[in-house]
């Protein structure tokens, strides 16, 4: 067997599923889940009726490529939201559907490290996304992990590590808009990091699954490959990024994303999914199609997430202090109690579920960086966030 699969640990439902063993909310209380980042508004009408239209290519196989159109949709949309060159992105070389941003930042693992070489090293930044870790295991990877202290705005601290760990270093995962925190990489945090890249010969991963969950009257985030554009990289050397449908367009049961970035990385990644098989349905494509080619959808999902940030921070503000994330729809707050202790109650007595903060992060140095944190992810009616808000404070 994979030794990996002994280094694992449990997926962070799986702990929650043990949490909630014996307890038994209000009979009287629908149960209020926001405890996972699933998007509860309606997929868009646009992308139901794609998919309707196009289910007799059932019958076809898809390519591991996908169709020419699919990618010369994604190719605008970048390049549009991006601010980058025309023709800069290459749609038949630089992009790849995937289906979903999850297994493509399992797969690229696989494709990245050599195992029998000594630069394994695969830095994430902690707490994170815990598919970040697994892919690192399985793959015969050995995750190192950056500190995200509140001190640096929740953001990968990159200074003071080891020149031996960098010069091992296969790849580093990014995520940004951050998830659990929300934070968004900085200019010169790319800058420093892609500095050491070049120095150390290693590729960078942007998980960008929330790019698109911002408030409006703000700049959108910063990604990576309009970073790029900006200081020079014109080729995305060194440099993949990945966007999902799932939060952007409501629609998680979709399963599409893309992958897009540095051609010499994307040539090798090719050649591994034509024997990964994760080629997308070519009904799915179709329906992407129309996603990627509509903001209106969008503009609203944003409206609806910003509401409940604002609706949620007048309740919780007045006894915690909270920041409204940069962007995404978690919030991810300091307790002044045990994050366990208080997801187990709140769960029993008002029938809301959050994810205790300890799940996202690994203990290092006798400290977790989740402890006395939960994530809040704001998916469900204004009412509902705000009755969840409103129950935190009763518990505390």
């Amino acid at each position: 067997m994979n030794p990996g699969l002994k280094k694992l640990h449990p997926y962070p439902f799986e702990k929650m599923a043990e949490m909630k063993k014996g307890l038994i909310p209000p009979s009287d209380q629908i149960l209020i889940n926001l405890s996972i980042g699933e998007p509860k508004l309606q997929t868009p009408e646009i992308i139901l009726e794609s998919l309707a239209n196009q289910l007799t290519t059932t019958g076809k196989y898809p390519t591991t490529r996908g169709m020419d159109e699919l990618r010369n949709t994604i190719s605008e949309w970048a390049t549009r939201r991006f601010n980058l060159d025309p023709g800069q992105l290459n749609p038949a070389t630089q992009i790849l559907p995937v289906n979903g941003t999850r297994e493509a930042l399992f797969s690229i693992a696989n494709t990245i490290i050599d195992k029998t070489s000594a630069k394994n090293i695969v830095g994430l930044p902690n707490p994170f996304y815990q598919i970040y870790e697994g892919a690192a295991l399985l793959a015969g990877g050995l995750p190192f992990y950056f500190d995200c202290p509140e001190s640096n705005s929740f953001l990968p601290q990159i200074e003071n590590v080891p020149t031996a760990v960098w010069e091992r270093m296969a790849f580093v995962y990014v995520c940004s808009p951050g998830n659990p925190s929300g934070s968004v990489m900085r200019a010169y945090d790319y800058e420093k990091l892609l500095d050491l890249a070049e120095k150390f010969n290693f590729y960078i991963i942007a998980d960008e699954c929330y790019s698109e969950l911002y408030d409006d009257t703000k700049e959108p985030p910063l990604g990576l490959l309009d970073w790029c554009n900006r200081y020079g990289n014109k080729s995305f050397k060194r440099c993949l990024v990945m966007h999902s449908l799932s939060k952007r367009s409501s629609s998680p049961g979709l399963r599409s994303g893309f992958v897009a970035g540095d051609l010499h990385l994307m040539a090798d990644y090719y050649q591994y999914r034509t024997y990964h098989g994760g080629a997308m349905p070519i009904h799915v494509q179709y329906a992407s199609i129309a996603a990627w080619s509509d903001e209106k959808h969008v503009i609203t999902a944003r409206e609806f997430y910003r509401k409940n940030f604002d609706s949620v921070y007048q309740v919780l503000n007045k006894h915690i202090e909270i920041t409204i994330p940069d962007a995404g729809f978690y919030l991810w707050i300091k307790l002044p109690v045990d994050d366990i202790s208080m997801c187990k109650c709140l769960f029993a007595e008002k029938g809301v579920l959050l994810l205790p903060g300890q799940y996202l992060g690994r203990t290092l140095d006798g400290c977790n960086p989740g402890e006395k944190r939960v994530r809040i992810a704001l998916v469900e009616s204004e009412e509902r966030c705000m009755y969840a808000a409103e129950s935190i404070l009763s518990i505390i």
